[in-house]
């Protein structure tokens, strides 16, 4: 399998992390550059219809590998099931999404093989034959193009948002699908998981919103959050903030969105009253739609924004509010 990609996706109890979907479409272009063969693989136990629903993409093949010590998920188990399976087939590149789950097994995985990995990684170059992969450096101040030492395989995450997951490109048909039955022998796996961390009081995985209504600064006080709230309710999405707001315990730390927070590609991330300081616009300038609502003309988000609002957001954010629930109930 030399000379070929191989994506990992991510799936958990039957459904496939959104992440995943941009990491396969960052995988075709590589393919596409390079020349290289393209196939997928996803770890779990009871995982044909994931695989068949990778196969209706374009890669050349899906591998199911399967496992009843592989649900739930622990990275020893995964660690051991895939390490046979990359030491097999010998791929040139392992991509996978940068996942609370991938890189919790990630480094691992290529530690036991010995190999390098590259990981959240927001982009690649494939120049005269050599491959970098692309990381922000410094709270997203600078970014750095890396290149691998080492021989192959290769192991490499994309940072959410890095790519469009609904840009990825279907297949003229159903790959093929190959059932490996991995072995996970008897004492590799050292640990119980305990209930999700998305699951757990007062946490949100905000990777997987599609909608984000954050708020900065500019919401002055705590109980003015509530506006916020009711926007993000009325749009079916997620409440989140800039630093300063879950510092000052005004949200918790789990919504958080920057450099210190969450990385977040929503469908739509409306920002109220947040300046747009850089340690915060890098955790979520891979928003498809940005709309940004700020008094101050001069606020940097507004150089992101694909929609700039010049205005009070306390007297903007209400009648949008019913504006929303119109449309809804219409």
């Amino acid at each position: 399998m030399a000379d070929s990609i191989l994506v990992v996706v991510e799936q958990r109890e039957g459904k496939l992390n959104r992440v995943s979907w941009e990491t396969l479409t960052g995988a075709q272009a590589l393919a596409s550059e390079t020349g290289w063969t393209l196939e997928a693989a996803v770890a779990g136990s009871g995982i044909g219809d994931i695989a068949n629903e990778i196969a209706a993409n374009k890669v050349a093949k899906v591998y199911a590998l399967e496992s009843p010590k592989l649900e739930p998920y622990t990275p020893d188990g995964f660690v051991a099931a895939l390490k046979q399976f990359v030491e097999q087939k010998q791929p040139q590149l392992v991509l996978m999404p940068h996942t609370y789950q991938v890189r919790d097994f990630a480094p691992k995985l290529a530690a036991a093989l010995g190999r390098s990995l590259i990981s959240d990684s927001v982009g690649y170059k494939y120049e005269g034959g050599k491959l970098l992969f692309t990381r922000q450096m410094f709270q997203g101040k600078f970014a750095a193009d890396v290149s691998f030492v080492g021989e192959a395989p290769y192991f490499a995450t994309f940072q959410n948002g890095a790519f469009r997951g609904d840009q990825v490109q279907a297949g003229g048909a159903l790959a093929p699908v190959e059932t490996v039955n991995v072995e996970v022998a008897d004492g590799v796996i050292r640990n119980k998981p305990e209930a999700p961390f998305k699951e757990a009081k007062q946490a949100v995985d905000l990777t997987q919103a599609e909608i984000i209504v954050a708020v900065g600064r500019g919401i002055k006080e705590q109980k003015n959050i509530e506006i916020a709230k009711q926007l993000a309710e009325a749009l079916g999405g997620e409440i989140a903030a800039s630093r300063p707001i879950c510092d000052s315990g005004w949200l918790p730390m789990d919504r958080q969105v920057g450099s210190s927070g969450q990385t977040v590609a929503p469908k739509l991330y409306l920002a109220l009253g947040i300046s747009g300081a850089i340690q915060h616009v890098v955790g979520m300038k891979g928003a498809r739609t940005i709309i940004a609502v700020n008094k101050d003309a001069e606020a940097p988000i507004f150089e992101i924004a694909d929609v700039a609002v010049v205005g009070n957001l306390f007297d903007i954010v209400p009648p949008l509010i019913e504006e929303v629930k119109k449309a809804k109930s219409a």
